[in-house]
């Protein structure tokens, strides 16, 4: 089985060339090598490579950049998610789409549910909501969206990587308290990707690792463990803040956890606890990643 990854630079498009099945031939061509936004690319592309399956992680990803400057977050996060469907819908293959719990507005008390009714706060999140409805427009018979949050893992640039490296050179951290979600490691959401290509599960369905968190929480876990493993010398003091006290371009949701249960029926996984999965990722870092 010959499998396209799109961002396959990206930290899910790393941990999916990590984690790739024995039997799969993987294409992983950069951003250079293929433009999804370019539509003549994409369909040359397709032609000549000719995969069985396509998983499209490539994303415009700076939340706050993306308040600037609108037109790049859609171009990729909107037009290169319908090229690719509108190809895979011509190619007759299975298309898996990643996208955000951001497409929320966070008004709910109680875990998303794929069903409920998306309503993005940011440029970001209503780039990616436009490229969802794009992909099952072109190709809904053969598709499934997969939204996630909080996505970290050894490669790229992440909230864990930066609180290390802060955590090295700073005595006191102030972090968003009142913003609850739920972390997820790049790997663990690379496996279910997997799962989800050699299935037959079409539509959306909504993954992270399990337990809620706020982006203290978050940082809190992060300084404990990177001192148990050595990579910092000594916890900081991290001081819990509001939303209003550390002011950023974009809204974001202010509870964005997503219900998984659809997931795990459908697939056949449970996710573990984000802190079990924090610990591992961290276990795996050396010192020259975070340099």
């Amino acid at each position: 089985m010959k499998v396209l990854v799109t961002g396959g630079s990206g930290q899910l498009g790393r941990e999916l060339a990590d984690t790739c099945p024995e039997a799969v031939e993987l294409l992983a061509p950069s951003s250079e090598e293929l433009d999804i936004a370019d539509a003549e690319k994409v369909e040359e592309y397709f032609n000549s490579s000719h995969p069985d399956a396509v998983i499209n992680s490539a994303a415009y990803t700076a939340v706050d950049q993306a308040e600037h400057e609108p037109g790049a977050a859609y171009r990729v996060n909107a037009k290169g998610a319908e090229n690719i469907a509108i190809a895979a819908a011509r190619a007759g293959i299975r298309l898996v789409h990643i996208s955000t719990d951001f497409v929320f507005d966070g008004g709910s008390s109680s875990p998303y549910r794929p069903e409920d009714d998306p309503a993005p706060l940011n440029v970001y999140g209503a780039s990616k909501l436009q490229g969802e409805k794009s992909v099952l427009d072109r190709h809904s018979a053969g598709s499934v969206i997969i939204r996630t949050s909080w996505l970290y893992s050894r490669h790229g640039g992440n909230f864990v990587k930066t609180m290390l490296d802060l955590m090295r050179s700073r005595s006191m951290l102030k972090v968003v308290a009142d913003q609850a979600g739920t972390p997820t490691w790049a790997r663990g959401l690379a496996s279910t990707v997997w799962k989800a290509v050699s299935g037959e599960v079409t539509g959306i369905l909504h993954w992270s690792d399990s337990g809620i968190a706020s982006w203290y929480d978050f940082a809190c876990a992060v300084a404990r463990f990177g001192k148990d493993a050595g990579l910092v010398s000594a916890i900081p003091q991290i001081i819990p803040v509001s939303t209003e006290e550390y002011p950023v371009p974009a809204r974001r949701p202010s509870y964005s956890v997503l219900d998984k249960s659809e997931t795990v029926r459908a697939l056949g996984i449970q996710p573990p606890h984000w802190q079990d999965n924090l610990e591992k990722m961290i276990d795996t870092l050396e010192r020259d990643v975070l340099t």
